[in-house]
């Protein structure tokens, strides 16, 4: 199969830290269809041979382990190539149309690695030279709008120049292989099902926590904030691959309707719990690994009265039959005490209980993306020892570790996401139908913030965010997983 990969944003950041790498892998791995050809587009005068240096010298930044030899990087660099474009104009479309058609690929895939303003002319101008037929594919990376009515219009605006099997909106977590093998677990044993529901599940808490700062990316985040970089995405993906129903089959759209009916089924947010349920907090100067950090206010390209948040606690339920009742919560910011990204399912105690179990210990599935990917199963068991103790019972632990058991046949997420759009598989991608529920779902919040003069919590940089998040989660009984 003959593909044409046509990069815009092709000397940009995204491109040389994870698509490249990501392409890299692929054709290391001999699952990039050799006749493949990338093609990088931006402003910059380069020739091939000048982008192809360009893209060798980034590569000296990446692991080591995903760095390619010079022989490696002499056979990838016969698929790189490079197109002048100003995006504005027509002109430089007609010359993209020219350099694809010339080749006529079995698939072309338009990857839109810029700024989310440039997506409604990208896409205009792409359908207006005729490079929107049906075996051209789109690929828009986050953020997609900033509230529900610019996602609207971006959704819009592209649906007039693709049809919706020819969109691919990346969110990276999905390819992620804890994420995928969070629906095999489900839907693919017998084991979890009949127990997957609110008389066995207490509360269900989702954790995504960096130890960096905002890095050199201050203007951009100061413009969007924790809750639209991680909640309105990331966390709300995962929590519809714990909590959607099994699909009918694993098709693209039955997962994606399945997901959908979670977005939908989200309690409505009312004034009481958006001031009890939603912490947002902003990072103070503190000491991450012993090292002192500035606050975020301190932060270059931050102004110095900002409100942005770099944390978000929130507690919801989903109201249908399955889960009522059960609380969700998500967590994410930024210079927190660990890069951590887990899941972690709390089953409910024992009913009966004939055996003394450690005091405050429950059942445990914890769901491990980041920074190692795997699934942990907290049970207790009784062993010599402990049954000179009256029968009590000690925690034992059965840890799969992806790493170990898959080796060098784990697939990284980017690599994953980038074969299916080449493959055309569109399972791991979000339909603008969910995004538009996602954004319905924290359009309230933000609101509510706008109105709110107190602004963000502070929190110490180094800790596990505002104790307000602590104390959110313990009005149910409960605590954070790092706090038991």
């Amino acid at each position: 199969m003959s593909f044409d990969l046509v990069l815009f944003g092709g000397t940009g950041d995204l491109v040389w830290r994870k698509l490249m790498p990501a392409l890299f892998q692929a054709f290391r791995h001999g699952t990039l269809p050799a006749e493949g050809r990338i093609i990088g587009v931006a402003r910059d005068e380069l020739s091939d041979t000048q982008y192809r240096d360009l893209i060798r010298q980034r590569f000296e930044k990446v692991d080591l382990a995903k760095r390619p030899s010079e022989e490696e990087f002499a056979r990838f660099a016969d698929m790189l190539h490079y197109l002048r474009m100003d995006l504005s104009q027509p002109a430089s479309y007609e010359a993209l149309a020219e350099l694809l058609t010339h080749r006529n690929a079995d698939n072309v895939v338009m990857y839109v690695a810029t700024a989310p303003s440039l997506f409604t002319t990208v896409c205009e101008q792409l359908a207006a030279a005729g490079m929107n037929k049906p075996h051209v594919k789109i690929v828009l990376e986050k953020p997609l709008g900033h509230d529900l009515a610019s996602n609207r219009a971006i959704n819009e605006s592209v649906r007039q120049a693709f049809s919706e099997n020819q969109i691919f909106r990346i969110d990276h977590y999905l390819g992620k292989p804890a994420v995928q093998n969070l629906l095999a677990m489900r839907f693919g044993n017998a084991l979890f099902e009949p127990l997957w529901r609110r008389e066995t599940i207490a509360n269900i808490q989702i954790t995504i926590s960096e130890e960096l700062g905002v890095e050199k990316r201050g203007p951009f985040y100061d413009r969007t904030g924790a809750m639209r970089d991680m909640v309105q995405n990331h966390a709300l993906q995962l929590l519809c691959a714990i909590g959607m129903e099994p699909p009918i089959n694993s098709h693209a759209d039955a997962i994606r309707d399945e997901k959908l009916k979670v977005l939908r089924s989200l309690k409505a947010w009312t004034p009481t719990t958006l001031s009890q349920q939603v912490v947002r907090g902003q990072y103070a100067a503190g000491t991450v690994e012993g090292v002192a950090v500035p606050g975020y206010l301190q932060e270059a390209g931050i102004p110095e009265d900002s409100t942005t948040e770099t944390f978000v606690a929130l507690r919801t339920e989903i109201a249908n039959w399955r889960w009522a009742g059960v609380p969700f919560y998500i967590r994410t910011g930024k210079r927190l005490a660990g890069r951590d990204a887990h899941i972690e399912v709390n089953f409910r105690p024992t009913p009966h209980e004939i055996y003394q179990s450690p005091q405050g210990k429950v059942n445990r599935l914890i769901i491990n993306l980041q920074p190692k990917d795997g699934l942990e199963l907290h049970l207790f068991a009784q062993g010599a020892s402990n049954r000179r103790q009256q029968q009590a019972l000690s925690p034992v632990q059965l840890d799969l570790d992806f790493d170990k058991r898959f080796g060098a046949d784990r697939v990284g997420a980017y690599e994953r996401l980038l074969l299916d759009v080449i493959h055309g598989r569109l399972n791991l991608f979000v339909r603008s139908d969910e995004q538009e529920e996602a954004w319905r779902f924290v359009e309230p919040i933000l609101e509510h913030w706008k109105a709110d003069t107190t602004g963000p919590r502070p929190y110490a940089a180094g800790s596990w965010g505002p104790s307000a998040a602590s104390a959110m989660i313990a009005r149910d009984g409960y605590c954070w997983s790092e706090e038991s």
